[in-house]
């Protein structure tokens, strides 16, 4: 093959979940790549590096001679591999660089010449992809209505939201929970990658030609990652579903999603049940500390001691139902005052309420 192939058919590549060999350095991918890619550099950070001051100091003809002399013999013999292999397991794959230039192209070419396979390359790069991803995220290239599905904190809403085909989750998209307790032991991504991720899911929504978009209502920040300004004056505009929840719903689904789930989640990441809980139990502590000025320092100590108590009946009982008495507090004292404090001031239009089976109804009947 020796014609350059290229595609800008990046909306192909979203739908189709097309497999992105990635080959630029490590610490450009790190700062943000795309949800199918794979980072299989040319250069490592360091051989970029030299390149770089070769590239400032000499020009690019010299930066080049340097940059083909270090990926030479067994070295790039390894890399080629490592891109024909990829290739052989995804067939469909395609590879970029940050613009589209030599990276890419060199790439490509050995792969032709050395593994006898084509591959097609994303034209202008990373940028010129990532600059489609943002473009998918402005007001202007959503056609679906959004409507904001609210309620008390515990309520069900991402529950509600998974059993929803014109749902997204962007509590999912940037894993984190939206609260105080919200992170995962799991990072979450950068915000670069936030908005890649969450443009890949917009525009596979649009393709479905949904009336509606189902978001939960969120503040512009979740977690670390943050909702870009455009996009989130659009949501927070959007007409409401409240959904309804008794306290004691509210109670068991914390329970289950927080504590139970929360230690689960731990005992995984470390792979040690006792050293998982602990761990856990620490986390929660210093969640509870953070909200200490709101909640005021005698009703965060009576929290905390009923806290204590649920973790000393559980490692001698293995029962989590103790955990509902500091969780019901914390619910009373924490996020009710401040969900009603934050309701009073909104001004959107709440078009209905109803408990999680009338809510499902009413929202699967907006698309009919």
């Amino acid at each position: 093959m020796n014609t350059v192939v290229t595609t800008n058919d990046f909306k192909n590549i979203v739908l189709k979940n097309i497999s992105l060999i990635d080959v630029r350095a490590p610490i450009e991918f790190e700062k943000g790549a795309f949800q199918t890619s794979v980072n299989l550099p040319i250069l490592t950070n360091e051989e970029r590096h030299i390149i770089g001051i070769c590239y400032k100091e000499k020009g690019n003809d010299e930066a080049t001679k340097l940059g083909y002399e270090i990926v030479s013999g067994k070295t790039r013999e390894n890399r080629i591999s490592g891109w024909i292999d990829f290739i052989d397991k995804n067939p469909d794959s395609m590879i970029y660089c940050f613009r589209g230039g030599s990276r890419s192209t060199i790439a490509q070419k050995w792969i032709s010449e050395i593994g006898k396979r084509e591959i097609v390359k994303l034209e202008g790069g990373y940028k010129s992809f990532r600059n489609f991803l943002i473009n998918s995220l402005e007001p202007n290239s959503i056609k679906a209505k959004p409507l904001i599905l609210t309620g008390y904190t515990g309520s069900g809403k991402t529950i509600l939201l998974n059993n929803l085909k014109n749902s997204i989750d962007l509590e999912g998209i940037a894993n984190h929970r939206g609260s105080t307790f919200g992170h995962h032991v799991t990072i979450q991504p950068t915000q670069i990658n936030f908005e890649n991720n969450l443009a890949y899911e917009i525009i596979k929504h649009s393709n479905k030609e949904y009336k509606y978009i189902i978001l939960e209502d969120e503040s512009k920040n979740i977690g670390k990652s943050f909702i870009p300004n455009n996009l989130y004056r659009l949501f927070h505009s959007s007409d409401v579903i409240f959904l309804e929840s008794s306290i004691e719903e509210r109670v068991e689904n914390i329970l289950d999603d927080y504590v139970i789930n929360g230690q689960k989640e731990f005992i995984a990441a470390y792979n040690d049940n006792e050293l998982g809980v602990q761990l856990w139990y620490d986390d929660m502590l210093k969640s509870m500390e953070r909200v200490k000025s709101k909640l005021g320092g005698d009703r965060l100590k009576i929290i905390i001691d009923e806290f204590n108590k649920a973790y000393s009946i559980q490692k001698a009982t293995g029962s989590y139902d103790y955990n509902r008495v500091w969780i019901e507090l914390f619910l009373n004292n924490y996020y009710d005052p401040m969900y009603k404090h934050s309701i009073e001031k909104d001004d959107r239009n709440i078009i209905f309420r109803g408990d999680k089976k009338a809510v499902l109804q009413y929202i699967k009947s907006l698309e009919k």
